[in-house]
């Protein structure tokens, strides 16, 4: 069965708008010509439905419109790499704390709102494939815990959630039939919430789907232990294959302040404070990094059933450089969120504050390569 090793860069555009550049042993290389050396087979891109304000600016965070999205998803292709098309159904930012309606899609009521994710479903996926780049892999909605299109899906109302998440399954089926489908939750090392949301899923007719997906941050989602006790339960009580969508550690806990070069008022943060990983048991170095990503790969393998798919890091290329944020001002007031903007997450990239490459890298590359080599002696 493939294994995933994959990356969430659909920050990268902006980036390198921004000036961002990679290193590879001292030598500037393109992104994706490092990544796929280091052993990374797919790019997960997320999609936005307008980020755009009516006169045109960018709510920031990549920028990530369907223009945007087709041309990484482009440049993965002509290196040989599978993508994942993580569908968002908003103009920014969703999580479990936000599932904010497009713009386009205010007013609407719920039945309204399920052919509206139909119908876009459809038309961003029937684009893909004049453009020949239909993803591996869809994923219907982002981290959809608390549900999607707030406030007709809020958790716990699983007939809206089973509602627009089976109008989005459906049109896969229709525009993409050979990709494949996933449901997304955040918190991957609480069993009794995944147990709980998949259980009234199915008990309220969703539609069948591939894969689950989850994230896992060890600053907030507990242990390691949990990960594996998680994903080992889900696999035998679901039959469903299990991707570890999204991933990361921390390489440092030195602020990248000077590289931003923002007032302190304008700059957002770590996002991985040395508070936070007081409770990890991995250094927050290069080092620890590395280590950390072998042990979830580990996890991975060892699940029953082999349904251990693989994983994605989440945003190890968005580096700390000015211009680059997590969210614009009309960002910000589009969500409703508290500001200020800037990166929160350069000190856990797999690239360091100047674009180097990290050890957790050649970690990655070589997982599994004994075990290749094995097979290729015993035939």
């Amino acid at each position: 069965m493939k294994f995933y090793k994959g990356a969430d860069i659909s920050s990268l555009a902006e980036v390198r708008r921004c000036g961002g550049k990679f290193y590879d042993g001292g030598r500037e290389r393109e992104l994706l010509d490092i990544l796929k050396d280091y052993g990374i087979n797919l790019i997960r891109l997320r999609l936005w439905n307008d980020p755009f304000t009516e006169d045109g600016i960018s709510y920031g965070g990549g920028g990530n419109d369907l223009e945007t999205t087709l041309h990484l998803a482009g440049e993965a292709k002509k290196r040989g790499m599978s993508w994942m098309l993580n569908f968002h159904y908003s103009d920014c930012w969703v999580d479990p704390g936000k599932q904010t309606l497009p713009k386009a899609w205010r007013g609407m009521d719920a039945e309204e709102l399920e052919k509206a994710v139909y119908s876009y479903t459809e038309a961003v996926l029937e684009r893909c494939g004049k453009e020949g780049l239909l993803p591996e892999i869809v994923a219907v909605g982002n981290e959809i815990t608390a549900g999607l299109l707030w406030p007709y899906g809020e958790y716990p109302d699983f007939g809206n959630i089973v509602r627009f998440t089976g109008a989005g399954i459906r049109a896969v089926r229709k525009a993409a039939p050979e990709a494949q489908t996933m449901l997304h939750l955040d918190n991957g090392g609480k069993n009794d919430l995944y147990r709980d949301w998949f259980d009234c899923y199915f008990e309220n007719g969703g539609e069948d789907f591939d894969y689950i997906g989850l994230s896992f941050y060890p600053f907030w989602h507990g242990t390691l232990e949990m990960l594996q006790e998680n994903m080992n339960d889900l696999a035998l009580r679901y039959g469903k294959k299990l991707l570890l969508t999204e991933v990361s550690t921390a390489h440092t806990m030195e602020d990248y302040r000077e590289y931003e070069k923002l007032p302190d008022n304008q700059r957002k943060g770590m996002a991985a404070t040395p508070r936070l990983a007081e409770g990890i048991p991995f250094t927050m170095t290069p080092e620890g990094q590395a280590e950390f990503m072998k042990r979830i790969m580990e996890i991975l393998r060892e699940v029953p059933g082999q349904k251990g798919s693989g994983f994605c890091y989440w945003e190890p290329a968005w580096l700390p450089i000015p211009g680059s944020g997590w969210a614009s001002d009309a960002g910000i007031e589009y969500m409703k969120e508290k500001g200020p903007g800037g990166n929160e997450w350069a000190n856990q990239g797999l690239f360091d504050y100047d674009g180097n490459v990290l050890p957790a890298l050649f970690t990655i590359r070589d997982f599994g390569q004994e075990e290749r080599k094995d097979v290729c002696i015993g035939n």
